[in-house]
Order: C-alpha cells, then sequence, then structure tokens
C-alpha cells in the first residue's frame, strides 16, 4: 500500500498508525509524547510518513 497523504484518508492513516503503535508497543514501551505528537502530524496530513520516520530516527541518535 502507498502511504502518502494523497493516497490516503486521515482514516486509513489513523488505522495504519494505531496498528503498528499495536506492534511496537507489545514488548517495549510506550512511544514518548514528542514522538506521538510527530505521528498526530501524519494521521492529521501535515507530514509525510518518511518524514515522520526521519525525525524519530534523528532523535534517538542524540
Amino acid at each position: 500500500m502507498d502511504y502518502l497523504i494523497e493516497n490516503t484518508t486521515r482514516e486509513e492513516r489513523l488505522k495504519l498508525v494505531k496498528k503498528a503503535l499495536g506492534i511496537s508497543i507489545s514488548g517495549a514501551q510506550m512511544p514518548t509524547d514528542e514522538t506521538m505528537q510527530l505521528v498526530k502530524e501524519y494521521v492529521d496530513g501535515k507530514k509525510e510518513l518518511k518524514e515522520v520516520q526521519k525525525e524519530i530516527i534523528e532523535r534517538y541518535k542524540k
């Protein structure tokens, strides 16, 4: 599936995020508030998923 904002609805992006969040916390801690804010920006159509991923990875490199 193409996860670009232009090719998905808000509802599809929210479903994707919920599924990914469920998988990610199955053996780890909840994401930080900052990470969740970035994810919300994807759901709201403000940032592409690739941008969000890049920003999250950059935060953990520091």
